[in-house]
């Protein structure tokens, strides 16, 4: 997955610094899929190129990252570095059905078993720490990651993982639940039959 950010951060670094301060007065305005939040205004603004990256990947995660990347590069007027973003996402290597993924997403038949086992999945999941290993890298950032063991309790440990789920696609919520039938595999099969 880090070829797409890869492309965002060489697409950001190429911006001079008042390219980069419309881009993030842009990103706070421009219309966003369902289901995902905007950065905070106080977060964004301070930052350069690289903590900006860090951030869109780990907001939408890289194929909807690089996707709102170009679309606000063009509403600014940086039409052939969008269209250089786009080339280099398109790439074989950075699997394009990843990018497809979010759109299924909104036409959702029925909630995913994350979704809708959210509040017995807060309190019910005793083993936080070895799902959020098995997400580690594919799924979570180090930032989330090490946001979610910082908290005290297991539920809260939960809340926080479920904080970033707005930005998940699918695989990532059916990563979720492999995740759940290695390390809780009888608390999924109870929620399964409920």
């Amino acid at each position: 997955m880090g070829r797409t950010r890869d492309a965002i951060l060489e697409a950001l670094e190429n911006l001079t610094a008042d390219e980069l301060k419309k881009f993030k007065l842009k990103l706070l305005s421009v219309p966003l899929r369902d289901g995902y939040g905007r950065i905070p205004r106080g977060t964004l603004l301070p930052m350069d190129a690289m903590d900006l990256t860090d951030k869109l990947v780990s907001f939408y995660l890289e194929p909807y990252g690089a996707e709102l990347t170009a679309s606000v590069l063009r509403d600014i007027g940086m039409q052939e570095t969008a269209e250089q973003l786009q080339s280099t996402c398109k790439d074989p290597g950075a699997r394009p059905a990843l990018m497809k993924a979010p759109p299924q997403m909104a036409a959702k038949p029925a909630p995913h078993f994350m979704d809708q086992h959210r509040a017995a999945l807060i309190t019910r999941v005793t083993d936080v720490d070895g799902v959020l290993d098995a997400l580690y890298g594919s799924v979570l950032t180090e930032e989330q990651y090490q946001a979610v063991r910082a908290e005290t309790t297991n539920p809260r440990k939960m809340r926080k993982l479920f904080s970033f789920v707005p930005a998940w696609n699918l695989t990532c919520k059916d990563l979720f639940l492999q995740a759940l039938k290695e390390t809780q595999p009888f608390l999924v099969a109870d929620l399964e039959q409920s």
